[in-house]
């Protein structure tokens, strides 16, 4: 969901061209499948499609095709920094550390609760957002 979240805000920003925004898993549970139905019409329900994507495994070479590495729990950041033999230059961050209440995204794998977790992405990618433009 964070992908699709953060290309909608990015592109009603006018700043499609400035970012390259990708998602890939830490596990490899759901490798080659495309983004999980609940999830699917959670962002249907604010007009943002995902059509075309399939889960793909993170990879130490995107540690340096990428300028942030945003997870969205400590289990995410912990398999991150396993996979990338940590992180030297200070690019990983949990996504709700950008905002005013720094916590772990709520999985809706477990809870079923799709709009909670529609609420902290939402929060963290305007967050993210708004510190990325005040820094350029």
């Amino acid at each position: 969901m964070a992908e699709f979240i953060m290309k909608d805000m990015v592109q009603k920003a006018g700043l499609s061209s400035e970012f390259e925004i990708a998602s890939a898993a830490t596990s490899t549970e759901e490798i080659g499948n495309p983004v999980y139905p609940p999830a699917r019409r959670k962002l249907g329900e604010h007009n943002i499609s995902c059509e075309g994507k399939t889960a793909r495994q993170m990879t130490k070479s995107d540690y340096d095709k990428y300028d942030l590495i945003i997870c969205m729990d400590s289990a995410n950041m912990r398999d991150m920094l396993r996979i990338c033999g940590g992180d030297p230059k200070g690019k990983m961050h949990k996504l709700m550390d950008f905002t005013a209440r720094p916590r772990d995204v709520a999985d809706p794998w477990y809870t079923g609760d799709f709009e909670k977790t529609w609420n902290d992405v939402s929060e963290g990618c305007k967050a993210l957002l708004d510190k990325i433009i005040s820094v350029s």
